[in-house]
């Protein structure tokens, strides 16, 4: 898979999608990298520990979140997307459900559109993504965390999006998958959607796992975002098990690190 000017082997490898939040309320790092000096410190450290992709965010979607205006949201994604664009030599993503905040990140260089609401909430989203040719991660949500049987439920809404990014024109090898820990499930359904990552696999597309310092994390160890790194390793181990392509997370290095080790262990075993 190409994004940007960089190949993925999605099929033999596990990535890391490094996160930069350039907001004042996320959840585990808010307000840390909201000027765009800092904001590309942080980059050049991420790169330097092994991000192969930055993952440029300008509005929370923590629980709870504050909703922004699409032009703050631009204001504060576009100039920090231009800036890395033209000082590192690495793909670059943006969080956004909004159709045109991905054309403004598009327009400064952005390489991925990472939609949390898989093209379901702005339906000008598909087309944008599907005319600039741009890689995209589709997430599955939705509004309630309500399901019949959750793990067939979350794959027919996957299969919802996928079937709008077809018809929009996005090519299937623009396309990746992510289960959405932490969106609209509780905790059991979180737990089983890492458990069972290999389901995603039946799409055909590579799969993002995106579980950072998140509460299925927190409440399983009982400890505040800022001490969840152990928790997130052993769920990007997982995610290298289930053949994931990436995995997008805050502490870049000991992610990497995991990751390494863990294809080693199952590339010496093969």
């Amino acid at each position: 898979m190409r994004i940007g000017t960089k190949e993925f082997d999605t099929k033999n490898k596990t990535y890391v999608m490094g996160i930069l939040n350039i907001t004042p309320d996320s959840f585990s790092d808010g307000g840390k990298y909201n000027q765009i000096d800092a904001a590309l410190r942080h980059a050049e450290v991420m790169i330097a520990d092994g991000a192969a992709i930055i993952d440029v965010g300008g509005e929370s979607t923590r629980p709870g979140y504050t909703k922004i205006s699409d032009e703050e949201e631009i204001a504060r994604t576009a100039p920090v997307i231009k800036a890395l664009r033209e000082r590192f030599d690495v793909p670059v993503s943006i969080d956004t459900y909004k159709s045109a905040v991905a054309e403004a990140a598009l327009d400064a260089g952005a390489d991925l559109i990472n939609d949390i609401w898989g093209l379901k909430y702005d339906d000008k989203m598909a087309s944008v993504i599907a005319k600039s040719g741009a890689a995209c991660c589709l997430m599955h949500n939705r509004a309630k965390a309500d399901y019949e049987n959750f793990l067939d439920d979350m794959l027919k809404d996957l299969g919802e999006t996928v079937v709008i990014a077809e018809e929009a024109g996005i090519a299937e090898d623009r396309i990746i998958l992510d289960p959405g820990v932490g969106f609209a499930k509780t905790y059991e359904n979180n737990l089983e959607a890492i458990h069972h990552l290999e389901l995603l696999h039946s799409f055909g597309y590579p799969v993002l796992l995106g579980t950072s310092r998140k509460s299925v994390i927190g409440l399983t160890l009982d400890l505040p975002a800022a001490e969840r790194v152990e928790g997130t390793l052993v769920t990007t181990v997982m995610a290298v098990e289930k053949h994931c392509a990436f995995v997008r997370v805050h502490d870049v290095k000991e992610n990497y690190r995991a990751i390494k080790m863990a294809e080693a262990i199952l590339n010496g075993h093969n």
